[in-house]
């Protein structure tokens, strides 16, 4: 019987050029980011008219329901946090502590 791999699961933040964040899960970041960059049919609406300037930062969680709702949550939260966020990751524990259990997402440098 062979175990079945568990996948990655990103939450990313990418600044767009004009200075806009977008947050978006992925398994791989490096492509997720090409095709936000080359804004063809993979790329996401916003990135679109938003253009892509550079990935800012990003957390890795081992199932797709974590992150989809960190992205959910992350969504929700003022420009002024999400700059909080991208400066002191750290600070995820602090602003989200009450919404979901900050254990489980370890934040990546890209």
């Amino acid at each position: 019987m062979s175990e079945k791999k568990s996948k990655d699961y990103y939450v990313y933040m990418i600044r767009c050029e004009d200075n806009s964040l977008y947050t978006g899960i992925t398994t791989d970041l490096n492509r997720r980011m090409k095709e936000h960059l080359e804004r063809g049919k993979k790329c996401a609406k916003y990135t679109s008219t938003h253009y892509a300037k550079n990935m800012e930062t990003a957390w890795k969680t081992s199932d797709r329901i974590k992150a989809s709702k960190l992205e959910y949550y992350i969504k929700k939260l003022t420009k002024i946090q999400k700059e909080e966020l991208i400066k002191e990751p750290e600070k995820l524990r602090e602003l989200l502590c009450e919404k979901i259990e900050y254990q489980y997402y370890i934040n990546v440098n890209y």
